[in-house]
C-alpha cells in the first residue's frame, strides 16, 4: 500500500527492507571452515499503531557439511552433541532453501524488496550465512549482502551494554542464561530486543 507515492507499513518503515531477526550456532568462527550447526529466524511484523512484534520463530538443527572443521571448544559453548540421535539435523541446502522460500513469501507480502539481516553482532551471523549460501551454490539471496541491524551497536547506544543477556534485562526482559547459546532463544531474545528499542525510538 502506497499514500502520496510513500510505502506504508513496514515496508516504508524500513524503506524496504524488511527486518528478519538470525542467529546462528556455529562449530568455530571461521565462516569458510567451519560449520553452521544449528540455525533460528523470528521474523518482525507491525501492527496497526507502526510498533514491532517479534512473530513466527522457524529453526533448524544442521548437519555439518563434509569437510567442516569442529572446533570442541565451540562444541562446549553451544552444548551442541552431534552425535546425539535425536537432534534431527538436515543438509544446509534443504534448512537455506526452506528459510529463504520463507522470507520469499514474506517479502511479497509486505512489498518489501529485500530482507535485512537483524543480529547481535551481526556481522557474523551474516557472514556464516552468505558463506554457506555460496558453498550451497545458492544464486538467490533473500538477505541484503552487508547492511545489517546490529542489536550489539543499539543496545550500546539505548543502554550503554553490548552483552545480549545484560542488554536484554536493561530492557526489561527476563534472559535465562541456562539457555543461552541455543539458537532459538538467542533469535527471540534478540527479536525481543530489537522490538524494543525500535518501539521506543
Amino acid at each position: 500500500m502506497a499514500i502520496n507515492g510513500k510505502k506504508m507499513g513496514i515496508a516504508g518503515r524500513f524503506r524496504g527492507l524488511l527486518p528478519v531477526v538470525v542467529d546462528v550456532e556455529t562449530s568455530g568462527l571461521n565462516p569458510a571452515t567451519d560449520a553452521v550447526l544449528e540455525i533460528a529466524i523470528a521474523t518482525i511484523k507491525m501492527d496497526e499503531r507502526g510498533k514491532l512484534y517479534k512473530d513466527e520463530t522457524v529453526a533448524y538443527h544442521i548437519e555439518p557439511f563434509y569437510t567442516a572443521h569442529i572446533d570442541p571448544e565451540s562444541l562446549e559453548i553451544n552444548k551442541i552433541d552431534l552425535e546425539q540421535p535425536l537432534r534431527y539435523a538436515i543438509p544446509e541446502q534443504q534448512a537455506l532453501h526452506n528459510i529463504f522460500s520463507k522470507i520469499d513469501t514474506l517479502l511479497k507480502e509486505t512489498g518489501c524488496q529485500r530482507a535485512v539481516l537483524v543480529g547481535h553482532n551481526a556481522w557474523f551471523d551474516l557472514a556464516f550465512l552468505l558463506t554457506a549460501a555460496k558453498r550451497c551454490q545458492m544464486s538467490s539471496v533473500p538477505f541484503h549482502s552487508f547492511t545489517t541491524f546490529d542489536t550489539a551497536t543499539l543496545s550500546a547506544f539505548r543502554f550503554g551494554e553490548t552483552v545480549l543477556a545484560k542488554a536484554v534485562k536493561c530492557a526489561g526482559i527476563y534472559f535465562d542464561i541456562n539457555k543461552a547459546h541455543s539458537a532459538i532463544y538467542d533469535v527471540e531474545q534478540t527479536a525481543e530486543l530489537f522490538c524494543f528499542i525500535m518501539n521506543r525510538g
